[in-house]
């Protein structure tokens, strides 16, 4: 798709855009949930450096190991996150970056109106 700009400067589409289908916008829009609380966040940013366990993510958030474990849950079965066993620890990563970036992204976009 290319782009263009009206009298105003406002950027326009010159042909529109794809359609998905639904399946694909509802997986979406379950994946965006799942990014959307504070704590993930939070989760996601700390992942962004390098894997962690619980109690890495605990002592880093401030938050208490059950609530870390609730969340990390969640974003697993998002597919954000996978686990491996280290011994008795599992040490968590990001399964990709592209999650990441979504996230970096809204944080930046929140701080630059701030």
């Amino acid at each position: 798709m290319s782009i263009t700009h009206d009298h105003e400067g406002a950027l326009c589409p010159t042909e529109p855009a794809p359609v998905h289908p639904p399946r694909t916008l509802a997986a979406a829009g379950d994946l965006l949930r799942a990014l959307a609380a504070p704590v993930r966040i939070a989760i996601v940013l700390q992942l962004l450096d390098s894997p962690r366990c619980v109690h890495d993510l605990v002592d880093a958030l401030g938050v208490t190991q059950p609530l870390i474990s609730q969340h990390l849950r969640v974003l697993k079965s998002a597919g954000v996150v996978e686990g491996e066993r280290k011994g008795r620890e599992v040490l968590y990563s990001l399964v990709d970056d592209h999650l990441a970036h979504i996230v970096v992204d809204a944080v930046a976009h929140v701080q630059e109106d701030t």
